[in-house]
């Protein structure tokens, strides 16, 4: 069905004669045949979002409807590629047309010419459900690809073939209870907007590991949880996204560069396929889908790529793998939806935004979450997922940082004034808050014992302390505090220094294990507390301040990874042997 237009307005295209056609669904625009998709529908007018340049464009010319939902291809090849906002694979189009993407520009999101090894692992006679694998294929070195049988299908396997294929060719012959018989490929489409089904949800119990000593220890995210990660310009966001991309325990990590600058976009893709995957020394590349979707592209993609990424996401979490989605940044998505709203001359809200902005990031949110596929063996899996938010000159009270919000349950508050101090991640531990901390205590007292949560309470208690201790130093001075308070800041600034301050670009110190951090915090609150118990026999406090292994727990976050241990231990033993010396010689004098 065709219709002309009738109004273009940047983005924004009105057409007429489309009476038979659906919200949501995806439209091919004037000559060039621009891929745009239907916002609403007012009587046989279609409002429609085009996602690419549209000058050019006037009224009159012809909008064909597909009568297809935005959906995505899901299937082999999408690791190790590179899409844009609404899933078009650039190495690939970088090899048609040159630098630049030609408005037009159709090609599929997954190679149709490549082939697969395909190994089946149900046979004919088997009785297959929504979910159920028939076979996989080794797509990477690091990950196999589970062929599931697409959610809503069920019946009788007829018959299943092994060998090399490509993702549109047939690999089984199901049927169904009426007697249909279905050819499954190794590809299926789902619509972006749609979540995929699933058998049910957890409440997610597993801690994500990210390398990073702020976050493990004080403000964890749960595998299958939700985390914001706000922040002025210049304060470290995209850098936490990477280290989280790199560092992070998971399975799958798709990276969403959704309106950000494109050198950073730059960075990524450059730096991305030289970095070793810690977990099986494969190029990291092997576990990540990277979309771009830079500031320069048209806006309206913005809001396709946040979909299309959190599609993706879900479909290898039905493989039961734990996926990671990272999103820099769901501000410039914002931008996108307030452009696109105000040019449909809605009603605007706070500041402009639309007043549907926080049910869409809570839509997108909602659909991380920890939960049991669909299938027969009930395997588990996992999207987790994080946002940058890049609020107005820091401003965290503006509309997008507070939906934000009150959605996710991590909040990493990025903070200048510890940027401007190169205090690296600059995640503010005063203003940031984990609301995972009790689902995951029973795991980390399983795996450390109660002392791990222990040591994180005292850890933050004393930090909240040197805060207020601060206000005093700033009026009288340190030289005004007791021995007890001049401790605490000393611990607190051992903390900051020594525990939380962490280098992004050096080896040793970029990756901190679960076990590093708790031995590493733990000698320093040995050290707090071993020199209390000395201030309280009458030691003396500079002398305190001035021992050696003071000096050393400074450099032993740089230990290496298989030596670590030893080396705190020494450091431990070594530090009892000065604090005891030191309480022995004043009690001599």
């Amino acid at each position: 069905m065709s219709g002309t237009i009738i109004k273009v307005s940047g983005p924004l295209v009105v057409a007429e004669g489309l009476s038979d056609a659906n919200v949501s669904d995806v439209v091919r625009v004037g000559s060039q045949r621009l891929i745009g998709e239907i916002l609403n529908m007012s009587g046989d007018k279609a409002s429609i979002q085009v996602y690419e340049e549209t000058s050019g464009l006037g009224p009159g010319a012809v909008v064909e409807t597909t009568g297809m939902p935005m959906s995505v291809e899901l299937g082999p090849g999408m690791l190790e590629n590179i899409y844009d906002g609404i899933q078009r694979p650039l190495p690939e189009i970088r090899e048609m047309s040159g630098a630049s993407i030609s408005r037009g520009t159709d090609v599929p999101a997954l190679n149709r010419s490549k082939k697969w090894d395909f190994v089946p692992t149900a046979k004919a006679g088997d009785k297959l459900s929504g979910g159920d694998v028939i076979g996989t294929v080794q797509e990477t070195s690091a990950i196999s690809h589970k062929i599931m049988v697409p959610p809503g299908l069920s019946g009788t396997l007829l018959s299943v073939e092994e060998g090399s294929f490509t993702v549109t060719d047939t690999v089984a012959v199901l049927e169904d209870e009426k007697g249909v018989k279905h050819e499954l490929s190794m590809m299926q489409r789902w619509p972006v907007r749609i979540n995929r089904p699933y058998a049910r949800k957890f409440v997610p119990s597993r801690p994500m590991n990210s390398g990073q000593r702020i976050i493990d220890t004080l403000f964890p995210i749960a595998k299958g949880g939700t985390a914001a990660v706000p922040g002025p310009f210049g304060s470290g966001k995209t850098v936490v996204q990477h280290q989280l991309a790199k560092w992070s325990d998971v399975d799958i990590v798709v990276y969403i560069g959704c309106g950000e600058r494109g050198n950073e976009m730059t960075d990524v893709l450059m730096e991305f396929p030289e970095l070793t995957d810690p977990r099986n020394g494969e190029p990291l590349m092997k576990r990540t889908v990277l979309i771009a979707n830079t500031s320069d592209m048209p806006v309206a993609a913005r809001e396709a790529s946040i979909y299309t990424g959190i599609t993706i996401a879900e479909y290898f979490r039905d493989m039961g793998y734990d996926v990671a989605v990272l999103a820099d940044s769901t501000s410039r998505w914002a931008e996108a939806l307030r452009e696109m709203s105000g040019r449909l001359e809605e009603m605007p809200g706070e500041e402009g935004y639309p007043a549907y902005l926080a049910s869409r990031i809570a839509q997108f949110y909602e659909r991380a979450g920890c939960v049991e596929c669909l299938g027969a063996d009930g395997r588990q899996g996992s999207v987790t997922a994080i946002g940058a938010v890049s609020p107005p000159g820091g401003d965290i009270s503006e509309p997008v940082s507070q939906a934000t919000m009150r959605i996710v349950k991590v909040f990493w508050a990025l903070d200048s004034s510890l940027a401007y101090a190169r205090h690296f991640p600059a995640i503010n531990w005063l203003t940031s808050y984990s609301l995972y901390l009790d689902t995951l205590a029973p795991w980390y007292s399983k795996e450390f014992g109660p002392k791990y949560m222990t040591n994180r309470d005292k850890a933050m208690h004393i930090l909240q302390e040197e805060n207020e201790l601060q206000e005093i130093v700033r009026l009288v001075g340190q030289d005004a505090l007791g021995a007890a308070d001049r401790l605490t800041m000393e611990t607190a600034k051992m903390l900051r220094e020594d525990f939380l301050q962490q280098n992004a670009f050096v080896d040793e110190d970029a990756y901190s294990s679960y076990g590093k951090q708790f031995e590493l915090m733990d000698l320093i609150l040995s050290f707090d507390e071993m020199s209390r118990a000395a201030l309280e026999k009458g030691a003396d406090m500079k002398a305190l301040f001035a021992i050696p292994s003071k000096a050393r727990i400074g450099r032993a976050k740089m230990a290496a990874p298989d030596r670590y241990k030893e080396e705190y231990a020494g450091i431990l033993a070594d530090m009892k042997k000065e604090i005891d010396a030191i309480i022995e010689g004043g009690e001599d004098a």
